[in-house]
């Protein structure tokens, strides 16, 4: 009766094993396990190596834990019958609860609990012995990866089992959540994901905001153009927009141009023109091939829409650059806990994703780009400073124009929050 208790509490042990091994080796971090493993150290490359056939390693863990219940159950059984003489009902009934209960909590739910908070540890720790007994248990798991084969070709699955952009977004969000990574690495990560699917029109300076001179400009206008912009590349166009030629570098003006008899059409440089629907990420490339910083954006007319640079591009990954040219100047500014100071370049989903706000089923998504194109289609106008709408949920009013551009204008977010819902809901309930 001694080695048949034996017996069963080693089952139970063995159970637990099982459970906290199948947990594990489905939780563990396959990153963190690399560089363990890269560092020499064998168990985490036994662990790598068992998780590369992962059926296989499931199947022995199944079989194993199933081979020590069972055995524990009918063992206990025999026990609970020689404890109890005479009454095989209440004896069989004790040993199901019993068993129950001790299987559960000991070799279920406490495993998979402390597997779960330390999968690394304990699937390094699990590794050997599981991987003997995937060797022993071989010609069992063998003839159930047969069935599975089998299943898997009666029951076909067409889905596309790649991840997706919005799961690995998904994934980043759970991760800044836990702790992972913090918001600007998250923020980071995202961008990366997101940038191929960006369009040139999503990140142009519009035509209204090119700052070029036409191509016979004297040398001491084109330096106080320089001078009074800031900027180190000066596009050059003849008669209008519509036709730029070319550009040019400030280093190149001022070392090889200004000062001297070389007219400053032999330092125009080549450039590109692109089209609005082209991917960002495709223009990247085009730009380091050939080693330019700005291309012309051309709408479906042949005009000239915009500009886009090479540190526009970048910027949509790292976050808006700098220097000390630039006059910062925060597009969405928040001054209280539903107020913000919108700039009318802003872009539209940027402060969409910035108030999480989600169109409505059914409703279409505007073609503008920015806050002013968004606002000038709800008003169905030009806006004038004091002009107001509300849209989203949202209230808005322009605060300042820009010619016939809105410079700013003021959001108050007049949506209920869950949190107001539960205040209020609180509040009548008091009552």
């Amino acid at each position: 009766m001694e080695i048949m208790l034996v017996i069963v509490l080693c089952c139970v042990v063995m159970s637990a094993y099982f459970s906290a091994t199948e947990t594990a080796f489905s939780t563990f971090n396959r990153i963190r396990m690399k560089n363990i493993a890269e560092k020499g150290n064998k168990r985490a490359e036994l662990v790598l190596k068992l998780s590369e056939n992962y059926d296989t390693l499931i199947s022995t863990i199944l079989i194993g834990n199933n081979i020590v219940n069972i055995l524990a159950s009918s063992l206990a059984t025999l026990l609970f019958a020689m404890w109890i003489v005479g009454n095989e009902g209440l004896s069989t009934t004790l040993s199901t609860v019993v068993m129950t209960l001790i299987v559960l909590t000991f070799g279920e739910i406490v495993p998979k609990t402390l597997a779960k908070q330390f999968p690394e540890k304990f699937s390094m720790f699990s590794a050997p012995l599981i991987n003997l007994l995937r060797i022993v248990l071989w010609p069992i798991s063998i003839i159930f990866r047969g069935l599975q084969k089998f299943l898997s070709k009666i029951f076909k699955n067409d889905d596309d089992k790649g991840m997706t952009e919005e799961e690995l977004i998904s994934i980043i969000e759970e991760a800044e959540e836990d702790g992972g990574l913090d918001e600007e690495e998250g923020t980071l990560i995202k961008s990366a994901i997101e940038f191929n699917d960006m369009e040139v029109s999503e990140i142009l300076t519009p035509r209204i905001d090119i700052t070029a001179v036409r191509s016979d400009v004297s040398k001491e206008e084109l330096a106080k153009v320089y001078a009074e912009s800031g900027y180190s590349r000066i596009p050059i166009y003849e008669s209008d927009l519509d036709n730029i030629t070319g550009i040019v570098y400030y280093k190149d003006f001022f070392t090889e141009c200004y000062h001297t008899d070389t007219p400053i059409s032999e330092i125009v440089k080549p450039i590109i023109f692109v089209t609005k629907t082209q991917k960002i990420n495709d223009l990247l490339k085009d730009l380091q091939e050939k080693q330019l910083h700005l291309a012309v954006v051309s709408d479906e007319y042949g005009s000239t829409a915009g500009i886009v640079t090479l540190e526009d591009i970048i910027e949509e990954i790292v976050g808006e650059i700098w220097d000390e040219h630039d006059e910062i100047v925060e597009e969405i500014k928040q001054i209280s806990e539903k107020e913000y100071i919108v700039s009318g370049k802003a872009n539209i989903d940027k402060l969409f994703d910035e108030l999480d706000i989600e169109l409505p089923e059914g409703e279409e998504e505007s073609d503008a780009m920015t806050v002013n194109g968004w606002a000038m289609d709800i008003l169905g106008k030009i806006a004038e400073e004091g002009d107001s709408f509300e849209a989203l949920g949202l209230t808005v009013k322009v605060l300042k124009m820009e010619g016939r551009r809105i410079e700013n204008l003021h959001i108050l977010d007049t949506r209920v929050s869950e949190d107001d819902e539960a205040d209020d809901d609180a509040a009548e309930t008091e009552e």
